[in-house]
C-alpha cells in the first residue's frame, strides 16, 4: 500500500482539496472523480452507506482516482477495521474529545503491536493476494483524523494533538458552531477563533488541519487560515446548486 496524500501532506503545506461523498452513489463518485480532487471523504457518520456500496466506491477509485478515505461514525473498532478493510486509505472520525479518544482511534488503525486492527484477506490488500505487503506498508501508510467540533475537544486541543499517530485534526464547522451556541452562525468570529486554535496546534505539534467548506468566502478564510486538507463542499450540494442554477435561468 502506498498512499501519495499521506506523502504529500506531510512535504508540503499547500492546501490539498477533496470533497464530500454524502449521495451514497457510486454513480457521483465516477462523475466526479476526474475533475481534479485529491481525495473523496465518503460519509459513513450521516450518510446511508452501507459496506457493499462503500467496498464499491473504494473499488472504483482504485489506486488512480482521488484518494478514498471514509468518515466512520463513531470512535468504533468495528466500523474502522469495515472501513480500513474495504480499501480506504485513511478514516476520519467525528466527535474525538479528549487524547484518550484519539489513542483508540489510532489504535483502531493500526495493526499489532503498534495497535490492535485484525488482519483480513479482504479488498484492501486484494483479497489476501498482496497481504504480505499490505501487512508492511499500512500503519505507515494509512491516514488517521479525528475531528475537533466540541467544546470539550478544544479544552483538550494539546492533549489530542500530541497523540502519536493521528495526523490531522479537522474541524467540523458546522457542529463546532452549534457546540459553541452559535447554531448555523458558521462565520462567527468565536468560530474563526476557534479553527485558528486548531491550526496553531497542529503546527506546535506536526499535525494537519483540515476542514470543511460550503463557499468561496469559507474557502479563502480556511487558506487564509493555513488549514491544509479542505474539503470543498460535497456532492449532494453540487447536485442542489446546479439544479437551483438552472432553475433561475
Amino acid at each position: 500500500m502506498k498512499n501519495a496524500l499521506k506523502t504529500r501532506l506531510g512535504t508540503s503545506r499547500d492546501p490539498s482539496f477533496g470533497t464530500w461523498i454524502s449521495l451514497s452513489s457510486p454513480v457521483a463518485v465516477d462523475a466526479l472523480r476526474g475533475l481534479g480532487f485529491e481525495w473523496f471523504m465518503i460519509d459513513t457518520e450521516h450518510a446511508p452507506v452501507n459496506p457493499e456500496t462503500l467496498a464499491g466506491m473504494t473499488a472504483l477509485l482504485g489506486s488512480g482516482g482521488p484518494t478514498p478515505l471514509v468518515r466512520v461514525g463513531d470512535v468504533d473498532q468495528y466500523l474502522i477495521k469495515q472501513a480500513l478493510d474495504a480499501g480506504a486509505h485513511g478514516i476520519l472520525v467525528p466527535l474525538v474529545n479528549t487524547a484518550k479518544q484519539a489513542e483508540s482511534v489510532v489504535s483502531f488503525c493500526k495493526y499489532p503491536p503498534v495497535g490492535v486492527r485484525g488482519a483480513a484477506s479482504a479488498a484492501a490488500s486484494r483479497y489476501g493476494l498482496d497481504l504480505a505487503t499490505y501487512l508492511r506498508s499500512a500503519n505507515a501508510e494509512t491516514l488517521v483524523g479525528v475531528q475537533i467540533e466540541t467544546q470539550e475537544a478544544l479544552d483538550n486541543l494539546e492533549a489530542i494533538a500530541s497523540v502519536p499517530g493521528v495526523d490531522i485534526l479537522f474541524v467540523g464547522p458546522q457542529d463546532l458552531t452549534l457546540n459553541l451556541g452559535l447554531m448555523d452562525d458558521r462565520k462567527n468570529p468565536k468560530v474563526r477563533d476557534a479553527m485558528r486554535r486548531v491550526v496553531e496546534a497542529c503546527r506546535r505539534h506536526g499535525k494537519v488541519p483540515g476542514t470543511l467548506v460550503i463557499d468561496a468566502d469559507e474557502k479563502q478564510a480556511a487558506v487564509d487560515l493555513g488549514f491544509q486538507f479542505i474539503s470543498l463542499s460535497s456532492d449532494v450540494r453540487f447536485l442542489l446548486h446546479g439544479a437551483k442554477a438552472f432553475r433561475a435561468m
